[in-house]
């Protein structure tokens, strides 16, 4: 041992020894446990890190390869298992001091971009994880601050090297408002609600892989880099806390940390990163990171230890006297001029991301400030609230925000320091948008910050502090004025916060916010338009609270009517706009809004009225000058009457909405506002008037001499012209427009309120003006319709003036509203012919255009209808108006309003339909909601015309496609129809539909050959008809259509590329047979069946399908669309015969036809034609053979099906219908049994049967062994004699049901097979109970039967293939299996149930993982429990139900345990117990065993779940909690706390589900937690509902809460439901507990309830006493 111990020690010593020796040896001596050194570990990590700094010194020379291997072996070392276990038994081992100052010169050899570093970075940074992750070992760097400090500052130059290294390559910036947009918004939110997890980067640079010869080691150790940068900020972070003296800390952090830090987290954040980066951080990582730098920095430059000093450098009163210069190094410590110039400072970045850094930590060190100081309390509170302000002030300037005035004193000491230093940012760098866009998005979130904090107080700024604050915040507003920057977003949204902080900031310069911000806003960018209205609206809203909205108005209209180019300003009002407007109105006095419309009119009389009768004037005079000169001048009038126009029409569509949003006088009204709202009217009709006088009229043209004329006429003044005119007609309509409805509705609801035309109705007037303002009401009308009001030359069209042409026609619909209110007129002959021509005019020109840009979109605004969206407004009129309009419209109308119905729907099917705004409206939209609106059936006019459009569509396609060679039937109905007026009953000749029909059906011939357009448009139109009511369909549409669709059903056929076997046949027959049923369930089809049959109908249906399926049409159709084509034709032979069966005429007669038809040997059978096609071909069609059996099969099983359901009307009805049955069961049975028995091959290959869906065979079965029970029982209500009835096919049911036993649990099956076993078994059990011969004999096959079923059902709900959704589907089924097996079972056989139960719930059995044999106990113990049973049965059930429930709760608590179990085992298990409690009303007489149940709810997991699971989880809890108040009330008087302490759990858990998360909030998680929060605000509502158990716990429920809303910021959805769910609970709340709640919460909970209770009295506490005033 010695000999060993002195050789390795001797070698490692040797200088002769080789280094490649002395490595392999201290690997050796390592891993060896032969070599016995004493302290083997110190001594080898001394010989390793001795060597390595000898190296570095120059005092050994050997290899880079040696020094590699050096490095690795140290890497090796440290992050042994060895290593670590030494460590972990509390032995010491220690590093050279020398070690620590030799790794930081490594990495910074590694933070160059041009390194040669010899040994690769990653082994470097491994080395230092290494060292960092042993507590020990890492005293090398904690015990020395300035090593950990040097440290981190290397490791953030290496990540920001490594961050921007494309950056450095090639310097690309792109800081486009987007980009910066989605930076600045990180600081907007809370930090630790930073969900900008996915990082921007520029666009790709591949070369810099091939061209960089460092890009391969920096892959290799990039990914590792950041985990040791986490690394070195915990640990520094933990050095930093624990040093003692702060200004220390200050000063380090501020000269050497806080730029590389700011600079890293702005790239961690900003996205201006490379992008092979953004993939290989993770999100996390870089969240960790940032938190660490912002802990750092919060904690070392704004300590609790420092408030002092900003105290003293920040506050004026405070303010320094003595002799020191600023940041002298013996004066006291002046934190803000220190940090500032640091950020401003050139050089520790790149200069494209200088201005990028600087505004983003700017902001972040405003949020700390705030979080650090701005939380105060008594009389520090409002100090401490200046010093955050004075720090705003300090801040602002440092973005190069010049402020004018004094107010920004402190500014220039900062920047007197940056001067004196020799660090002051140029401003010039704010001449581009980029830089314009950072700082105004900084200001922004400054101003945001303080907003929130609460900074500013206004009463105590102006008395104590001489307006500081407000003086402060005037100047920066006059900045953002004097520097406009119109096309940022954020510039609109900092004048929204200073609004907010208080309206007098912006107060003088309201005029200048008004045009800039509002009127003269050009920008039209999506991302502006949504910040400029939010403003705008914040402005109206702010207003209205102050009550000081007129006077806004007056601004705003001095804004509009200062001399400007109209038309490049933007449009007044936007959707938002007046949305916010009209709420605005609604809060505002009626007088205010009176006065607001007195001040629009004045302002049109006295700066737009008289501008166009001088403009007038002046033309008058020129049209006698003909010199060259007045061309210009011409010209240059027109051009200024164009101006005053459209402010003209800005003021009338201002008007128009506040008009339209005031509410209406009523009788309730006092006088004064009546006599102000009548003289507004007045000056309205006056201001109508004078306008009409503006517009020029025909005669003057017409006096016009000739050659003068020509001259007018020059092309571009006549174009001018012609605008200003268009635009004053549609101001003056809209004003007139305005005043009829407003003038009509005070009238109908106020009766004080006289109406100026009352006093003029018999005058008479000569002027064409008064014709429109004061005639009667006829008269009106009469010159609308004529076009007399207009110039003809004006006189608009929807190509021309569309809005003009919609407001004359919403002028009509006006007036002939007061025509019907006036009784006595009504009545009259003149009246009616007068309101026939207004409705027309309304109607008229209605049509659809082609347009090639997709669908016309109309935003709902009278002032955006141009030529493009006209057809969508004038759509819109017609159609929201048309039970008004209705009555006078003629046939010729009504036609048009159908064909447009029915054409934009079909557009909308053939374009897919067009995504638009939710708020916008197009045709196919408007249609669509007329379509299923509950009003369209009640207009029987209309609703036959667009039946008849329909009908009319489809048979011009039938007629396109027909064949003329086989049928000529079409072509005669349109001979027969062309001379008659195109109505549904003339259109088709319904007689020779019917023989068309039954002649296709006896040869199978197809008439109509339709191509994939053809039937892609009849498929369009037949899902319009699915739409429409058949009930509200006349006789003779209704017969028409159907005749038309059955005979395409018959008749047509699909042929894809020339080949008749098209996939799409079974489809588009689906569709007809499934429209075809729903209009035999009409009451209608009286006119159908006095010319067919129904028997013959049904016979024709059927044979048709036939002759499809054996001409191989359906050999390309899918199995799922077959099944649907078989479920079709069984609901429509369903819904006929139950027709034929409620006529009850010539029953017999029909149903003997069809049953002789399904059972002649005549019919185009599959055998028959397999056997012909093999004769001919020498090939069998199997295919069509089997599709036709089944056909065959369905069509005879759905018919005896609803002749027995129709069983028991009476004794005649009964015996015509059981002998009906026994025929079609006598066909059914050979049938299905040479489907079940064993084939031949050549049997097989001519009818292959056997591939039949067993579900359906077994379904089959079913159906004949229900028909033969049902005969059974009329029969044995009829016999006379002791005779005992059979079943004619028992042996066939028996075979099948030892067939079913056997397959039932043997594999997996599809769950319609299963669902069609437990059918049959069901119905067997009850039949072989009836058939039981010999009395012991026959009770053990049953007692057999009963166990087998018993045991394969069990087994069935035990497989592994199912999974707990199939089980749910599967528990229909086995719930009336089990009622037929309880309903007379005997005590035997009922405690063999019972016991079965008592060994599935076994809670060992869960534990050992049989949780499916747990679970098939728990289903059938809830499917029994709904199950009716006998009185012994019911009274045993209910005794040991207690024990059940007391399993149940053991189950629930062990499976709570394992999350994975949740949603197999454990909510079905609280769905179990659920049933249990509403099934035990009544018989649960003991309040313990609802206390167990709630105790075992507690234990139900609703953690770290995903979002599906967790929504059942949520619903099982909500369920049972809702069972227990419904049905167990006694039980809540003493169990309310539990109940309580479980509805807590999921009231907490859906506030911490339901928080924000960023983009995850939307989509289909988003609406699981919605969901759940409406159920908790159900469950509050049953709470509040049972108040006599919960009273003395509400305040505790509140307390409860607003604890947890405290915590998270919910989710807007969320929160509403939310919200008014605890509203009710504190309707429960006394005055006492409302002060107990605010006295007894803590500082934080209590803020939050005083908003909530805040928010209650204000909505939902006046709403409620509004209510109860008028309850009774």
């Amino acid at each position: 041992m010695a000999a060993i111990y002195s050789g390795i020690h001797l070698k490692l010593k040797s200088p002769q020894t080789p280094w490649e020796d002395k490595l392999k040896l201290a690997r050796f001596a390592w891993i060896s446990s032969q070599c016995l050194l004493p302290n083997k570990e110190q001594v080898l990590l001394d010989w390793c890190t001795h060597a390595l700094t000898g190296w570095y010194n120059q005092k050994v020379e050997f290899s880079q390869n040696v020094l590699e291997g050096l490095w690795c072996y140290l890497d090796d070392l440290l992050h042994s298992r060895k290593l670590h276990s030494f460590l972990r038994q509390g032995k010491t081992i220690s590093l050279r001091l020398n070690m620590a100052q030799l790794l930081l010169e490594r990495l910074q050899e590694c933070s160059r971009v041009d390194s040669k570093s010899p040994v690769c970075a990653a082994t470097i940074l491994s080395v230092c994880q290494g060292i960092l992750s042993s507590p020990v070992l890492s005293s090398v760097f904690i015990t020395k601050y300035e090593l950990m400090v040097d440290l981190l500052a290397k490791l953030c130059s290496m990540a920001c090297c490594e961050l921007q290294q494309p950056l450095l390559t090639e310097i690309i910036m792109t800081e486009s408002d987007t980009c910066q947009d989605e930076m600045m918004s990180e600081p907007l939110q809370t930090q630790c609600a930073n969900n900008k997890d996915t990082l921007d980067s520029p666009a790709d640079h591949p070369e810099l892989d091939t061209k960089n010869p460092t890009s391969k080691p920096r892959e290799n150790h990039s990914s590792n880099l950041f985990e040791v940068l986490l690394q070195v900020l915990s640990c520094y972070l933990a050095v930093q806390r624990q040093q003692a003296n702060p200004n220390r800390v200050f000063t380090v952090v501020t000269n050497q940390l806080i730029q590389p830090l700011v600079l890293l987290r702005h790239l961690l954040t900003s996205g201006d990163i490379a992008p092979t980066q953004t993939l290989r951080l993770r999100q996390q990582l870089c969240r960790d990171i940032r938190v660490k730098i912002d802990s750092i920095l919060q904690s070392a430059l704004f300590p609790s230890e420092h408030l002092t000093s900003y105290k003293d450098e920040l506050l004026p009163s405070r303010g320094d006297t003595g002799k020191r210069g600023p940041g002298g190094a013996k004066g006291p410590l002046k934190p803000v001029s220190a940090i500032l110039p640091k950020l401003s400072a050139q050089g520790y970045c790149e200069p494209p991301l200088h201005y990028s850094v600087k505004s983003n930590t700017l902001s972040l060190l405003f949020k700390f400030f705030l979080e650090s100081y701005g939380k105060g309390r008594g009389d520090n509170e409002e100090e401490q609230k200046m010093l955050c302000f004075y720090f705003l002030m300090r801040l602002v300037p440092a973005l190069d925000l010049s402020l004018d005035g004094d107010s920004v004193s402190p500014a220039k000491a900062e920047q007197s320091v940056s001067e004196s230093s020799g660090q002051t940012s140029s401003p010039d760098s704010l001449q581009s948008p980029e830089s314009w866009s950072l700082a105004l998005l900084s200001v922004e979130f400054l101003l945001s910050q303080a907003l929130s904090a609460d900074i500013y107080n206004v009463a105590a700024d102006r008395i104590r502090h001489k307006q500081v604050q407000l003086n402060f915040y005037r100047a920066l507003g006059q900045m953002l004025f004097n520097q406009a920057q119109p096309s940022i977003p954020a510039w609109y949204r900092c004048l929204k916060v200073l609004l907010s902080l208080n309206h007098l900031i912006l107060e003088p310069d309201l005029d200048q916010l008004l045009s800039s911000a509002w009127v003269n806003s050009e920008c039209m960018e999506a991302r502006v338009q949504r910040a400029r209205q939010m403003m705008v609206c914040s402005l109206l809203q702010t207003y209205t609270k102050l009550r000081q909205l007129p006077r806004l108005f007056s601004e705003l209209l001095s804004v509009i009517c200062q001399p400007a180019l109209e038309e490049l300003r933007p449009p007044l009002l936007s959707e938002g706009i007046s949305v916010s407007l009209g709420t605005c109105l609604l809060d505002t006095p009626p007088s205010q809004c009176f006065e607001i419309c007195s001040s629009v009119l004045e302002n049109m009389r006295t700066h737009i009225l008289p501008d166009m009768v001088k403009d007038e004037k002046e033309a008058e005079k020129m049209d006698i000058d003909e010199g060259g000169d007045d061309k210009k001048s011409k010209l240059n009038v027109d051009q200024e009457r164009q101006d005053a126009s459209l402010k003209l029409f800005s003021l009338s569509q201002l008007l128009h909405a506040v008009l339209f949003s005031l509410k209406t006088l009523d009788n309730a009204s006092p006088l004064p506002l009546v006599r102000q709202g009548q003289a507004l009217m007045e000056e309205m009709q006056q201001v109508v008037k004078e306008l009409l006088q503006v517009l020029p009229r025909e005669q003057r043209i017409k006096k016009t001499p000739r050659k003068v004329k020509k001259k007018v006429e020059h092309k571009e003044p006549e174009g001018v012209s012609v605008l200003w005119e268009q635009k004053t007609q549609e101001a003056t309509l809209l004003l007139r427009y305005a005043w009829v409805e407003v003038d009509t509705l005070f009238n109908i609801h106020c009766s004080k309120y006289i109406s100026p035309d009352s006093d003029q109705e018999a005058a008479v007037h000569d002027t064409e003006e008064e014709a429109l303002s004061n005639a009667p009401v006829h008269t009106r009308i009469e010159s609308l319709l004529s076009g007399d009001i207009l110039p003809a030359h004006l006189y608009p069209s929807p190509s021309c003036s569309p809005m003009s042409c919609l407001l004359l026609k919403l002028l009509t619909l006006q007036q002939m509203k007061r025509v019907m209110l006036d009784c006595t007129s009504a009545c009259e002959s003149s009246t009616a012919a007068l309101l026939n021509r207004a409705a027309h005019f309304i109607s008229a020109k209605l049509k659809l255009e082609e347009t090639p840009g997709g669908e016309q979109v109309w935003d709902g605004q009278i002032s955006s209808v141009d030529s493009s969206s006209y057809i969508v407004a004038h759509w819109h009129l017609v159609a929201s108006n048309l039970p008004l309009i209705y009555p006078y419209l003629s046939g010729e109308d009504l036609g048009c309003i159908a064909d447009v119905l029915v054409g934009s729907l079909l557009r909308e099917q053939s374009d897919g339909g067009m995504d638009c705004p939710p708020s916008c409206l197009t045709i196919s939209l408007i249609s669509s909601q007329l379509l299923e609106s509950l009003i369209f059936p009640e207009l029987p006019s209309l609703y036959s015309a667009t039946v008849c459009s329909l009908a009319q569509r489809i048979y011009s396609v039938l007629l396109v496609a027909h064949a003329p060679k086989v049928c000529a039937t079409l072509p005669k109905i349109q001979e027969e129809g062309s001379d008659v007026s195109p109505s549904s009953a003339k259109l088709v000749e319904k007689e020779t539909i019917v023989e068309d029909i039954l002649a296709s059906s006896k040869t199978g011939d197809v008439f109509v050959s339709l191509s994939d357009s053809q039937t892609k448009e009849l498929m369009n139109l037949i899902q319009i008809l699915t739409h429409l009511n058949p009930n509200a369909m006349n006789s003779e549409d209704l017969g028409s259509v159907f005749l038309l669709l059955f005979m395409m059903l018959t008749s047509a056929s699909r042929q894809s590329d020339g080949r008749p076997d098209s996939e799409e046949n079974a489809v588009f027959q689906v569709k007809l047979l499934r429209i075809l049923t729903s209009l035999v369930e009409s009451r209608n089809l009286k006119s159908v069946l006095k010319l067919i049959h129904a028997g013959s109908l049904l016979q024709a249906a059927v044979s048709s399908l036939l002759w499809h399926s054996n001409s191989g049409r359906y050999r390309a159709t899918h199995s799922s669309d077959w099944m649907d084509l078989i479920k079709a034709v069984q609901d429509f032979i369903r819904a006929l015969v139950q027709l034929i069966i409620f006529r009850n005429s010539s029953v017999q007669l029909n149903l003997n036809q069809f049953i002789a038809f399904l059972t002649s040997k005549e019919k185009p059978s599959g055998r028959n034609v397999a056997q012909s096609s093999a004769a001919v071909s020498g090939k069998p069609d199997p295919g069509a053979s089997i599709l036709s059996v089944h056909l065959e099969l369905a069509s005879l099983t759905s018919f005896a099906q609803e002749m027995t359901s129709n069983l028991g009307r009476s004794k005649l009805m009964d015996q015509t219908l059981t002998q009906m049955v026994t025929t079609v069961n006598a066909t059914l049975g050979p049938a299905v049994e040479s489907v079940l028995r064993p084939q031949t091959v050549s049997e097989a290959a001519v009818q292959p049967v056997g591939v039949l869906d067993q579900a359906f065979v077994v379904e089959v079965v079913t159906v004949m062994l229900h028909c033969e029970l049902s005969s059974l029982s009329v029969e044995e209500q009829n016999k006379q004699d002791g005779t005992t009835l059979t079943l004619s096919h028992m042996t066939l049911y028996q075979n099948l049901c030892q067939q079913i036993l056997r397959e039932l649990n043997s594999d997996l099956r599809p769950m319609d097979s299963l669902v069609s076993y437990l059918h049959f078994l069901s119905l067997f059990y009850k039949a072989a109970e009836r058939m039981r011969g010999d009395e012991e004999k026959g009770e053990k096959e049953l007692d057999e039967l009963y166990t087998q079923i018993l045991q394969n059902v069990q087994r069935l709900l035990t497989a592994p293939w199912l999974s707990p959704k199939d089980v749910c589907e599967l528990e229909p089924a086995v719930q009336e299996l089990l009622c037929h097996l309880v309903e007379k079972s005997t005590t035997a056989q009922f405690k063999l149930l019972l016991l079965m139960i008592r060994e599935g719930l076994n809670t060992g059995k869960l534990r050992a993982g049989n949780y499916r044999e747990v679970l098939s106990a728990v289903t059938i113990t809830k499917l029994l429990f709904c199950c009716q049973l006998t009185d012994p049965c019911m009274k045993a059930l209910w005794h040991i139900a207690p024990q059940i429930i007391s399993a149940m709760v053991f189950l629930l608590r062990s499976s709570g345990l394992d999350t994975s179990l949740t949603l197999p085992f454990t909510v079905p298990t609280v769905t179990s117990m659920t049933s249990l409690l509403r099934q035990g009303e009544g018989f649960i007489t003991n309040p313990h065993h609802v206390v167990l149940v709630l105790g075992a709810l507690q234990s139900v997991p609703l953690d770290h779940l995903s979002p599906p699971v967790y929504q059942s989880a949520f619903l099982a809890i909500h369920e049972a909690l809702f069972a227990i108040i419904q049905c167990h009330p006694q039980v809540l008087s003493n169990a309310a706390p539990s109940f309580l302490n479980v509805f807590y759990r999921l009231v907490a858990s859906i506030m911490q589900e339901g928080r924000q998360r960023g983009d995850s909030d939307t989509g289909s998680d988003g609406d699981v937690y919605h969901q759940c929060s409406r159920l908790t605000q159900r469950m509050f509502s049953h709470i509040a509902a049972a108040a006599e158990s919960f009273t003395t716990l509400s305040a505790f429920m509140v307390a409860q809460y607003v604890t947890e809303l405290q915590k998270v910021t919910l989710r807007p959805d969320v929160k509403l439901h939310l919200t008014e769910g605890i509203y009710q609970i504190m309707d429960l709340c006394m005055e006492q507990d409302i002060k107990f709640l605010m006295a007894g919460l803590q500082m934080g909970v209590r803020e939050v309830f005083n908003e909530l209770y805040g928010s209650y009295t204000h909505y939902h506490k006046a709403e409620r006493q509004g209510e109860e005033k008028y309850t009774v």
